[in-house]
């Protein structure tokens, strides 16, 4: 018996979701994405993921709005933080979601090569 594997990724640049959903379907990751805090959550809580893959800086919620709310929602996913800015922004979601939620995080910077969010996602 096969077991399905789930991706989730929220990312308000369509053409980063794209790839992250190509390379997820690729690896065989049943993948579900949107730039929607209100798809993601209603997503979450109806398919509970495997992986989350979630942009940083968005319009509000941010990432880190979003990743208290995984904390507070009882993720147990492990979760990829991508941000093209500052790593302090993914920093500050990774000791929120470490320390508060006690999550597996790791952090990738866009541009993301495409070796390292494989290794993100394995």
């Amino acid at each position: 018996m096969t077991t399905i594997r789930r991706l989730l990724v929220i990312d308000d640049e369509p053409d980063f979701a794209e790839v992250v959903a190509s390379v997820g379907g690729e690896m065989g990751y049943s993948v579900f994405h949107t730039d929607s805090a209100a798809e993601f959550k209603r997503h979450f809580a109806a398919e509970p993921p495997d992986v989350i893959v979630l942009d940083i800086v968005m319009p509000k919620p941010d990432g880190i709005e979003l990743m208290a709310w995984l904390v507070e929602n009882g993720c147990r996913a492990r979760i990829v933080i991508c941000s093209g800015y500052s790593p302090s922004f993914a920093n500050a979601a990774k000791v929120i979601g470490e320390y508060k939620g006690k999550l597996t995080i790791e952090v990738i910077q866009k541009p993301a090569k495409l070796v390292d969010l494989r290794k993100a996602l394995a």
